[in-house]
């Protein structure tokens, strides 16, 4: 049943299935999972797997609830504590609800050294939470025996210490190690030669390593390489040796090859044969000592309790629980156990620690009273850090930015830690940014707040009351605004100046550097994080002390040459973006621009008058070619799509053709038609095509929406579109001019030209007639909805891009992927999010305890290979203008004015205050002051009121000025920005 229903139901697993694939999901549909321990821990990991939707959980605990699980089980009520309820009866049905396709049962039986683990036999995985070592060692060595072996994992949580280990058996074979796509690279030359040597195109790195396969095609000369698969030996970052060649054809040129990829067996050891030896891996090199420490006395420990039984029930009371530690790795042994089931990405060998001793190195010096239990659902938060910073973080204001994955997983973790508990003090906010607010199906399978009832509902609010339900102690103030330049109203400085710190919960890139200019214009803290599929990544900015985020940049993504778009397509990525840019094109930019000519102009009857009088009006060249072709009916959108097809896949093919025959040579005697051009050929139309089929018929029903033409289901069926296809007319074309082959050319504005008499004379035809019917004029502009597959939007790209890659011989791609590409969707996995959320809650209390740069981590991981990566911060860099004055982009001088501050009194203010002498003033774009600007003196005695107009949000301005360089002939030097308030002598900001 799960199977079935995940195949009908894919916009639930929709990013999930970008970044494991339909084979993988498959295996997990089928495979059914036994987790013991509902703990913090075991809870973290029962929900990361139900949402990845394997068979069947069976959720078994033998423990009862207490007031000390509040503090690190999110799925148990203050309730469930009075009543006394079994653990795992309380969370069952809640970990249930998660995902209607995953069974999920329970057992409260005694597992122990005498228990018969033959029930295990019908599990694919076992996961071990909350377990002594001697338990973990038998069920073990059981799995491990078994024919097939059944997948072992076992997870550890000690107060600020946490362990992973899995034994997936004596030979486990991973189908895919990385996850990462193959791409194709073009070839620039292949030696006839023992070995023969291939060179890639324009130097660009191929990214292979010795040993690995790849397959070529699409050769020309060295045809016999074409579809075969050759071993490599890397000989340089552009080049590779492939064995011998010297008896093949010589080759000519094109081709490119493509990594091949070859399944890796994997070999384990039992817990009982590792504990001596262990494979661990080092997330922090700053301490490589630290998992073989934590590894010694974690076995220490556990021998300890079973030597002293007494002893370790009385400690139990000061055990600890850091719920963001269980959270971050309960994201990596959930990942494992993915591994196990489906064989896809490499897998932890064998052992996983994480420490977060940099949390309790400054609290060494505080009395035991402060790690003492005190009956609340914080003891174990308390036994880890203490009552002084528990109750930081109780008034702690936080303003969290964005409320999808990441922040669905934030909020959780702020309400185990009783984060802004105070209403007249705490204020945790989600609030959307680039979003539409509403919960979306998809949005089910990472938010794991949300629920299927809650689809169309707004994010903030939602995740607002499921939060409150975690900890009915929590102040949430859900807003429901995006956060913005437009809002800074709403969140002005004064707003800023309330909070402790701002967290971004965001996937996009614009958003975040928006938020982090913010905090540094206000001296606040901000906590980043982000995924994408498997990897994840958290960055920790400190006032004064680190980098902003804003500090660095990635660089720019590279965009498709226009040249390549409209003509000469390699790869699959450039039929799906140039079928993209097609519909934006014609169904989005063109009905909108079409509708703010009108919104311009005063009347149609008024357009009209002026046409006919030969007036010249902005926009008109495209608004009376809409106008000269607008359908009225059904049959006009069909023949328009016909149109449309011949265009683009004939007669494209046919002109480029002729321009360029498959002869034509370069300047330098090299063919025209060489990779990684590829010659196009025409498509002649069919309509027993479905690929042709649902090209016109897409395109017709987009057409119909913008123009508001109704249609029927009758209407879209092949024995109507057939009929109205036998009568449309095809011209014949005839080639033209050359096209254009320059790369750097840029795509074309709509420029104004002089339209032609007929179309005219149409358009207005068309404008007469729809002023004696009063017909509304304005058309819908189309905005490209990836996920609905009842629009018609996926079916006109994913068909216009194939039939693109059809029409240049290239590797056509599934509707997943071109709607992953279209879509520009970001790949996303709940097990990265919970993980980059509890890493960075885990900073979070560094920055409530105002600890040192040195106890700062930013991470790094990629849950498919699987590495983790713990660095500390850039420090923040200070640049020396003079005389030991330095800044840093934290810095900001002020400077306070009055209503006849004068342009002249601000460069006083400035050479008096910090003893330099300012060159050139700026405000954003507009230069206020620059010496050898004419008319530029005269500004000095002008007041600052009048230069800038003080903004009704704002009573300051951030100025740039330079300052004259010590030496002659320097260049001025940038300061910090110099903040001009305009306030009367007396008034403070």
């Amino acid at each position: 049943m799960a199977a079935d229903s995940m195949e009908i139901d894919d916009s639930l697993y929709s990013r999930q299935r970008y970044v494991l694939g339909d084979s993988a999901m498959h295996q997990m549909a089928q495979s059914s999972v036994f987790l013991s321990g509902m703990g913090g821990l075991g809870i973290e990991i029962a929900k990361n797997i139900v949402l990845a939707g394997v068979k069947a959980v069976t959720l078994h605990d033998t423990k009862q609830c207490e007031t000390w699980d509040l503090g690190s089980n999110f799925f148990i009520r203050k309730e469930d504590v009075l009543n006394q309820r079994q653990r795992v009866e309380a969370v069952c049905p809640r970990v249930a609800e998660l995902n209607p396709y995953v069974h999920v049962d329970l057992s409260s039986s005694a597992l122990d050294d005498d228990t018969d683990l033959s029930f295990l036999s019908k599990y694919q995985c076992v996961i071990l939470t909350e377990a002594r070592l001697s338990l973990q060692k038998r069920v073990n060595e059981f799995c491990h025996s078994q024919q097939p072996p059944i997948r072992f994992i076992g997870c550890d949580a000690y107060g600020i210490c946490v362990r992973v280990f899995c034994d997936f058996g004596e030979e486990f074979e991973v189908s895919d190690p990385t996850g990462e796509e193959p791409k194709e690279i073009f070839i620039q030359s292949i030696t006839q030669d023992s070995p023969g040597v291939v060179t890639c195109m324009d130097n660009q790195p191929h990214g292979l390593q010795t040993g690995q396969s790849v397959v070529f095609r699409e050769v020309n000369g060295m045809v016999e390489l074409n579809g075969t698969a050759r071993q490599v030996s890397v000989l340089s970052p552009h080049s590779f040796a492939i064995g011998d060649t010297s008896q093949l054809l010589p080759y000519v040129h094109g081709g490119f090859f493509v990594l091949v990829k070859t399944p890796k067996t994997y070999r384990f050891e039992t817990i009982e044969r590792q504990l001596c030896d262990p494979q661990v891996m080092t997330p922090d090199f700053s301490k490589p000592e630290a998992p073989l420490q934590i590894h010694a006395a974690m076995l220490a420990l556990d021998t300890f309790q079973e030597q002293h039984k007494l002893v370790r029930c009385l400690s139990t009371t000061a055990r600890g629980t850091l719920s963001p530690l269980a959270a971050a790795v309960g994201g990596l042994a959930s990942q494992e156990a993915l591994k196990a089931i489906t064989g896809k990405f490499a897998p932890l060998q064998q052992w996983f620690y994480l420490d977060a001793i940099e949390v309790v190195k400054p609290l060494q010096s505080l009395s035991p009273e402060e790690f003492f239990p005190r009956g609340d659902r914080y003891d174990g938060l308390r036994a880890c850090i203490g009552e002084s910073m528990c109750l930081e973080l109780h008034k702690l204001r936080v303003f969290m930015v964005g409320c999808g994955a990441i922040g669905c997983e934030m909020l959780k973790n702020f309400a185990l830690l009783g984060v802004g508990l105070a209403k007249s003090s705490g204020e945790v906010s989600p609030s959307s940014f680039l979003d539409p607010d509403l919960i979306e199906k998809s949005n089910l399978n990472r938010q794991f707040l949300f629920r299927p009832h809650h689809i169309q509902k707004p994010k903030s609010t939602t995740a607002a009351e499921a939060t409150h339900d975690i900890n009915p102690d929590l102040h949430v103030d859900a807003h429901l605004n995006k956060v913005c330049p437009a809002t800074e109203n709403i969140y002005s400085d004064s707003f800023y100046s309330r909070l402790n710190l701002v967290v971004t919960a965001l996937d996009n890139v614009e958003a975040r550097r928006y938020v982090d200019s913010r905090c540094v214009s206000n001296q606040r803290p901000l906590l980043d994080s982000g995924t994408m599929g498997t990897k994840g990544h958290t960055e920790i900015i400190v006032p004064n002390l680190t980098e902003s985020y804003n500090s660095h940049r990635d660089p720019p993504e590279e965009e498709i040459p226009f040249c390549t778009l409209k003509s000469f397509p390699s790869v699959i990525e450039h039929t799906i973006q140039w079928a993209r840019d097609k519909f934006e094109n014609a169904f989005a930019h063109k009905p909108s621009m079409y509708n703010s000519f009108w919104l311009t102009h005063s009347s149609a009857e008024v357009v009209l008058q002026r046409i006919q009088a030969g007036e010249s009006l902005e926009g008109s060249f495209q608004v009376i070619k809409l106008l000269s072709r607008r359908p009225s009916q059904w049959e006009q959108c069909v023949a328009i799509a016909r149109l449309k097809f011949e265009k683009y896949f004939k007669r494209k093919a046919i002109q480029l053709l002729h321009s360029f025959p498959l002869d034509t040579r370069l300047k330098d005697g090299s063919l025209f038609w060489q990779s990684p051009k590829r010659p196009p050929a025409p498509i002649d139309f069919d309509l027993k095509d479905n690929l042709h089929f649902t090209f016109i018929v897409s395109t017709a029903r987009l057409f119909a929406g913008i123009y508001n033409i109704p249609y029927s289901e009758k209407d879209l069926s092949e024995e109507t579109v057939s009929r109205i296809l036998a009568d449309v007319k095809i011209p014949e074309y005839r080639p033209s001019e050359k096209v254009k082959t320059d790369e750097t050319v840029k795509k074309p504005d709509q420029m104004k030209m002089p339209q032609s008499s007929e179309e005219e004379r149409e358009a207005i035809t068309q404008l007469e007639q729809a002023i004696a019917a009063n017909k509304s004029l304005q058309m819908s502009p189309l905005q490209f909805e990836k996920d609905d597959d009842s629009n018609g939007h996926m079916d006109f790209v994913a068909s216009a891009s194939a039939l693109r890659a059809r029409m240049y011989s290239i590797e056509p791609a599934d509707r997943l992927k071109t709607k992953r590409i279209a879509g520009k969707i970001i790949p996303a996995i709940a097990t990265a999010t919970a993980a980059v959320a509890g890493l960075v809650a885990l900073e979070l209390i560094k920055v409530v305890g105002g600890y040192g740069f040195e106890s700062f981590k930013n991470c790094f991981f990629n849950l498919a290979i699987p590495v983790v990566v713990l660095t500390e911060p850039a420090p923040v860099k200070r640049t020396l203008i003079r005389d030991n004055i330095y800044f840093s982009i934290w810095d900001c001088w002020t400077i306070f004015g009055h209503e006849d501050f004068t342009l002249s009194d601000l460069m006083n203010a400035v050479r008096e205050k910090y003893g330099i002498e300012p060159t050139m003033v700026v405000h954003g774009v507009k230069m206020l002051y620059v010496p050898v600007m004419p008319g530029h003196s005269k500004r000095l005695k002008l007041t600052m009121q009048k230069l800038i107009k003080p903004s009704v949000d704002r009573r300051y301005v951030d100025l740039t000025v330079s300052f004259a360089p010590e030496a002659d002939g320097d260049e001025d030097l940038p300061g910090p920005p110099v903040r001009y308030y305009f306030t009367r002598d007396g008034e403070t900001p």
